[in-house]
């Protein structure tokens, strides 16, 4: 394989989705390490895995700039047959999930959500600094979100605002699959690319 100190991150050609015309030395396409490829192949030969895939093809095609992503989430959760959806919310972002949750009832869902701070236990008691209280003496608990929606045996998770990090460590022990409606920022109204939009211009300093 060639040497990846560059990726696909530093290309601008885009010609892999197309297979016409010239690529960077360093693509990955033309130097693809053939038994990694072949192992990832092999992946959609199981048949859960490949049913996402179908479902997911299937929204895109259909409803590709068409559909909020609201409306992509109940879509795809149809086409996967899940009957019990599960979100897994910021205490903050609440209202937003109280609407969600509506919304995916009045398409015949049911919903159960957990909210982040459920359970309630101290920061401290993990190991937390104390300082970190000054944001709250509680902790978020995405493991225990997990563990909560893999006991109401939901089909399919929908994370709304997790913090960063914590939203790792919920996708990591949830059973079910997950998708995200919303990723937080609170600072862009929960619009994170807004940064990269303006990098010129008012977020220069995320480039120091």
């Amino acid at each position: 394989m060639a040497d990846c100190t560059h990726s696909c991150v530093d290309c601008a050609t885009l010609k892999c989705g197309t297979l016409e015309g010239s690529y960077p030395e360093f693509c990955l396409t033309t130097h693809m390490d053939e038994e990694v490829l072949d192992e990832a192949m092999a992946c959609y030969e199981d048949d859960a895995t490949r049913q996402v895939m179908l479902a997911a093809a299937e929204v895109e095609y259909e409803y590709y700039g068409k559909y909020t992503r609201i409306e992509e989430i109940a879509e795809f959760a149809r086409l996967m047959g899940a009957k019990k959806l599960g979100i897994a919310t910021c205490v903050g972002l609440l209202k937003e999930s109280r609407i969600l949750a509506n919304l995916l009832r009045k398409k015949g869902f049911e919903v159960f959500g957990i909210a982040c701070k459920a359970g309630m236990q101290k920061k401290t008691s993990l190991g937390i600094p104390e300082k970190c209280e000054a944001v709250g003496v509680n902790i978020c608990n995405p493991i225990l979100q997990a563990k909560l929606l893999n006991k109401a045996g939901t089909d399919l998770n929908i994370v709304v605002g997790l913090c960063v990090g914590h939203d790792s460590l919920f996708y990591k022990h949830s059973d079910a699959l997950v998708t995200t409606a919303i990723v937080k920022d609170r600072v862009l109204g929960h619009n994170p690319a807004a940064a990269l939009y303006t990098i010129d211009s008012f977020y220069k300093r995320l480039k120091e």
